[in-house]
């Protein structure tokens, strides 16, 4: 099924970093299913920087597939959200869809979010019906989504998931912001005038292992907050408005028990860990409000948020041998 790109219905936008051992099952699956949906489509892949062969892969699946594939190629390792962003601005479709590249996600799950799309919403959201990860993630992870929705107010039942679609009018909001440190779903929420969630199937890794470690999804749930709600800080404000007031009791406590009934030694080493408590609470709070800092620290530096380095895509009625691999040195947004 040849399709012009020139204005396609549908752009599914896929990050890459190292994916060359499942990139092959993707495409597999990933093209039939959207064949089979009967409408124009654009397939973006974003090579986040890999170090493997994934982008020898992507430039044969284009040579294959040129009509509707097209491959960003990043100069560096920037970020799964920035890969995205950057997909987003090279996009043309009404119907944006994420998905990841480890097939946990099925592509054939993209008509149900499509179908959902055309019955009048702007953000759909998925919810995966029994997931695949292990146990620890899967905990931390609900963890994370009550804590951050309590913070933000941004309802998302599962953030982990990337499978989504969004709306033209939603990604030309996205596209207009340059915010360093972001979450796409969170923000394209934010944006959103008719958001809903639906639930798909979740399928385990088809080869590869995840890219994010631990400390990477302490990151990632750092930018969410710190992106989305000033409520750390003010909680901290209160605490330590209350410690003061506790504090000064305490005082006046101690001063009278030691003019009425002398001074005290037993309780010493309560006093001790009482003070460690209130020095950890401290340097939690300092290095909480040094989160913030360091991001408008990287935000007024002004730097990109990543630079393109190539695109491989086919000009709207060239044929094969006239193909261009555009090589655009191009920067967007801010980064740090």
């Amino acid at each position: 099924m040849t399709v012009s790109l020139t204005r396609p219905e549908i752009s599914v936008v896929i990050p890459i970093y190292n994916e060359q051992a499942g990139l092959a099952a993707l495409f597999a699956r990933l093209y039939p299913a959207l064949d089979q949906l009967g409408t124009s489509y654009e397939i973006v892949f974003v090579n986040d920087g890999s170090r493997d062969n994934s982008v020898s892969i992507l430039a044969e699946q284009f040579r294959a597939r040129p009509d509707v594939t097209r491959v960003v190629l990043f100069n560096g390792n920037y970020g799964q959200h920035m890969a995205i962003l950057a997909g987003f601005e090279a996009a043309r479709g009404e119907i944006m869809i994420t998905l990841d590249a480890d097939l946990q996600n099925p592509p054939e799950e993209i008509g149900n979010l499509v179908a959902k799309m055309r019955e009048g919403y702007d953000y759909v959201g998925s919810i995966r019906r029994k997931r695949q990860d292990s146990a620890w993630r899967t905990y931390a992870s609900k963890a994370m989504n009550s804590l951050r929705e309590r913070i933000t107010n941004i309802k998302i039942t599962d953030q982990g998931n990337m499978l989504r679609a969004y709306g033209r009018n939603v990604i030309d909001l996205v596209n207009q912001c340059a915010e360093v440190n972001t979450f796409v779903p969170a923000l394209a929420y934010r944006f959103a005038r008719n958001p809903t969630e639906i639930i798909v199937e979740h399928e385990e890794r088809s080869a590869g292992e995840s890219k994010y470690s631990l400390y990477s999804l302490i990151r990632l749930n750092f930018d969410l907050v710190t992106g989305f709600s000033l409520v750390p800080l003010q909680f901290y404000s209160m605490m330590g408005m209350l410690m003061s007031l506790i504090s000064g009791l305490l005082v006046v406590v101690l001063l009278v028990r030691r003019l009425f009934l002398g001074a005290e030694a037993e309780g010493v080493f309560t006093l001790f860990a009482i003070t460690f408590f209130f020095m950890g609470v401290i340097l939690f709070g300092i290095g909480l409000l040094g989160e913030y800092v360091g991001r408008i620290f990287q935000q007024v530096r002004a730097r990109p948020r990543y630079v393109v380095q190539t695109i491989l895509q086919q000009k709207p009625g060239e044929a094969l041998d006239g193909v261009q691999a555009g090589v655009e040195k191009r920067t967007v947004g801010r980064s740090s």
